[in-house]
């Protein structure tokens, strides 16, 4: 029976592979989930640097959203991360669901960066 840290080290695996056949050299949208928080970075691996990142926990986010664990919370993290990315001059991006399905909050954080204006 593997455990639940070599189940993980084997989901980042299969996704850096995925990553580095689709990635032609944009920055990527990164999504990390919890229980009871998303989070979100724009990311240049090229430089190794992080360009924008948003949480629920973000002092923007705290006290408009009731919980850091719903679709309305990550959609508004979406959109957050999606306005500090164009604001250093990201438009396109790959979006990393990090080997999440892309359903529930993962696919409402995308549709949310969507509408900030994000490309992918």
């Amino acid at each position: 029976m593997l455990t639940s840290r070599q189940l993980f080290e084997r989901r980042k695996q299969r996704n850096r592979r995925a990553l580095k056949r689709r990635n032609s050299g944009l920055v990527r949208l990164s999504v990390h989930r919890s229980g009871k928080h998303i989070y979100a970075q724009v990311i240049d691996d090229a430089q190794g640097a992080t360009l924008a990142a948003a949480s629920t926990l973000d002092k923007d986010l705290r006290g408009d959203l009731k919980n850091g664990a719903g679709k309305d919370a990550a959609s508004a993290v979406g959109k957050l991360v999606a306005e500090r990315a164009k604001a250093k001059g990201v438009e396109s991006v790959v979006f990393d669901r990090g080997g999440y399905l892309y359903h529930g909050r993962v696919k409402a954080l995308a549709e949310g960066a969507r509408e900030g204006g994000l490309q992918f």
